[in-house]
């Protein structure tokens, strides 16, 4: 017998990244320091946003949310998880493939690497 949770409803369930202490620059972080918005992953998606076209959010996905409606779940000892609403869900991270169009022709010799903003989010 496995536990899980099963957001409804409009929700979807997120583990929160853990919180940053330094900044890739090397500037280091107060503890009380407030961002309000929050990364993590989709751990689960209820059947309606599942079913909505309008919201491509799927499991796995990594998102930035708003916390402030943000629902603790105490099902772990960290208290990482979240039922988030899909409205305070403000992105979603994603990668594109590099095209032929990015190749050495275009771009004077040098090639793009698409990825490189995202790397920073990884």
């Amino acid at each position: 017998m496995t536990d899980f949770v099963e957001p409804l409803g409009p929700r979807i369930l997120i583990r929160k990244d853990e919180a940053r202490q330094k900044t890739r620059g090397g500037i280091v972080l107060p503890e009380q320091a407030e961002i309000p918005t929050i990364t993590g992953r989709v751990v689960a998606v209820s059947l309606e946003v599942e079913n909505d076209d309008e919201f491509p959010v799927s499991k796995y996905d990594k998102v930035l949310f708003h916390p402030k409606n943000a629902i603790p779940v105490d099902f772990e000892s960290d208290n990482l998880l979240f039922v988030v609403p899909v409205d305070d869900v403000v992105a979603v991270f994603r990668r594109s493939e590099a095209s032929p169009s990015h190749t050495s022709s275009d771009s004077g010799g040098e090639e793009q690497d698409g990825d490189a903003d995202l790397d920073e989010f990884n």
